[in-house]
């Protein structure tokens, strides 16, 4: 008699742990909204970490330090500045000190946050977008390039904004013709993905306004879940070619790797706890504990807690895991919003993790009333400022109008397009 043994896949992801943080390290008594949104309701980079609060009167969310842990005072200081229930918020990939809200009162604001966290309430935006007629519940900041921003709402229009001059360069309203579901950029952010409630998914090059893919009859493989009704939130890591779903409702968090060949899906392990979760953050990459061998974090939200999950690979060397650890995304741009807007694109500039990554001070102080948001200037509290030169900043202020103008004239060209279209298919008996 012979035996012959099984092939046993080689990852190094087979045995990735979860577990939770001590209940001293949450965060406690935290009023999780109760909105009804499909959201993740919070949002985490290494400095920071945003939850969606209830409030009356208006919409509002925390901004606490990473490191806060322990009991949330009920006199915290909020970022206030919306009439309606907050729905979504995203931090700014190219500055840990810049987050985006969208509400139920149609608008987008982008915030400033101090280092060190807020020591009054936050009530006035540095930009308020407005060009939504319904609810807006999904942001998606340009992976690569700075100050691009795409917002989809309620009226099944999606937007892209130049959040530095506040102008909506491109504007898709015939593409989706029912609800939007979910919203995300390519690497290079060329192209991005959306899911509508029509049950189809697309590809679409924003800039063109043209649809490229919407065919799924066919798929590269199912994976069937449960038969549970919670709507699922999928975080991916490029990095780990990992995928996570939580399940909004349900008390799970199940992972999974991807990889180029049959059966391209490999499901992995789950994470289960006794309390279902009303929404998850998670955290970006740089903001992990490499000596931990941790290649993820998690906020879980409860009713008035939020819990971190910690997803790590047991190491017996202290060293420094190269292999779990690849160069990751940066905050450095790698191209300016003009020249995405020009139609240049670029991958995410990517920065080493080894030795751990140390979040730079905020790049720029309060904005409110200037015309750009998000500077590439050295502004550390070290440098020394040489006395002002009248004619360098006549010049820079009409180089900012010449771009704002540049960026309108695009979005007016593109409107142009948009409704030549609209008034050829009119003519064309199509609608």
């Amino acid at each position: 008699m012979s035996f012959r043994r099984g092939v046993v896949r080689q990852s190094k992801f087979r045995h990735v742990f979860a577990q939770a943080w001590k209940a001293e390290h949450c965060l406690d008594d935290v009023r999780v909204s109760r909105v009804t949104w499909d959201g993740p309701l919070c949002a985490a980079n290494p400095k920071f970490i945003a939850v969606v609060i209830e409030a009356g009167g208006g919409g509002a969310f925390l901004v606490l330090p990473l490191a806060k842990s322990g009991r949330v005072d009920q006199n915290t200081p909020t970022v206030c500045g919306h009439a309606a229930p907050v729905l979504d918020v995203q931090w700014c990939p190219h500055d840990d000190n810049v987050i985006a809200s969208a509400s139920e009162d149609c608008t987008v604001k982008i915030w400033q946050i101090p280092d060190g966290g807020l020591t009054s309430p936050m009530s006035e935006a540095v930009v308020t977008l407005e060009g939504h007629s319904k609810r807006v519940g999904i942001l998606a900041w340009h992976p690569s390039a700075l100050n691009i921003l795409l917002t989809a709402g309620c009226d099944n229009v999606l937007c892209v904004w130049d959040v530095g001059t506040g102008e909506l360069v491109y504007q898709l309203s015939d593409a989706h013709p029912d609800l939007i579901y979910s919203v995300s950029w390519n690497r290079e952010g060329s192209v991005l993905c959306t899911t509508c409630k029509d049950k189809a998914l697309r590809v679409i090059d924003p800039r063109r306004g043209t649809v490229l893919k919407r065919d799924l009859s066919e798929p590269m493989v199912t994976q069937e879940i449960d038969t549970s009704n919670g709507v699922l939130l999928p975080f991916y890591d490029p990095d780990t070619n990992m995928v996570y779903l939580c399940g909004k409702g349900d008390c799970t968090i199940r992972y999974f790797e991807v990889t180029d060949e049959s059966p391209y899906v490999h499901f992995l392990s789950l994470y289960s706890s006794k309390e279902p979760q009303r929404g998850a953050g998670f955290l970006s990459k740089r903001g992990v504990d490499v000596n931990k061998c941790e290649i993820a974090r998690f906020y879980k939200l409860h009713e008035r807690k939020v819990e971190p999950i910690s997803m790590t690979v047991p190491r017996k060397s202290d060293l420094f895991q190269g292999d779990l650890y690849p160069d990751t995304v940066g905050l450095e741009p790698a191209l300016q919003a003009e020249d995405w807007i020009a139609g240049q694109d670029a991958p995410p500039t990517l920065v080493s993790l080894s030795g751990g990554y140390t979040a730079p001070p905020s790049k720029c102080g309060t904005l409110r009333g200037r015309p750009k948001l998000l500077s590439q200037t050295n502004t550390s509290p070290t440098s020394t400022t040489a006395p002002a030169n009248p004619m360098e900043d006549q010049l820079s202020d009409i180089l900012t109008e010449i771009r704002a103008l540049r960026a309108l004239a695009l979005a007016q060209g593109h409107r142009i397009d948009v409704l030549e279209r609209q008034l050829a298919r009119i003519e064309d008996g199509e609608v």
